[in-house]
C-alpha cells in the first residue's frame, strides 16, 4: 500500500463531499483490511470499504474532470 490513511481524520471524496474515517480494521474471515467512515452530511451514514479501494487513484478515463489524484484525500482546510 503506497498511501497511509489516518483514522480520526476528515477526508474529501473526489466528487466533493466530506467523510470522517473512524477506523481501519480487518475482515474476520478474509483478512482484508477495511476502512470504516462516516458521511459528514445528513443523514450521516456509516460506510465500510476495502482500504485498497479507499486509497485508490481516481479513474480519469471515467471521471476526466476530477480535481483530485485519489478517490479520498485528507482534508486539511
Amino acid at each position: 500500500m503506497e498511501r497511509n490513511i489516518e483514522p480520526l481524520r476528515p477526508y474529501r471524496h473526489f466528487k466533493g463531499r466530506l467523510y470522517y474515517v473512524h477506523s481501519i480494521g480487518e475482515h474476520s474471515e478474509t483478512g482484508e483490511v477495511m476502512v470504516t467512515y462516516q458521511a459528514l452530511y445528513p443523514p450521516y451514514k456509516f460506510y465500510i470499504r476495502p482500504l485498497e479501494m479507499f486509497a485508490s487513484k481516481v479513474d480519469f478515463d471515467k471521471y476526466p474532470d476530477a480535481k483530485q489524484k485519489y478517490r479520498f484525500e485528507l482534508y486539511e482546510e
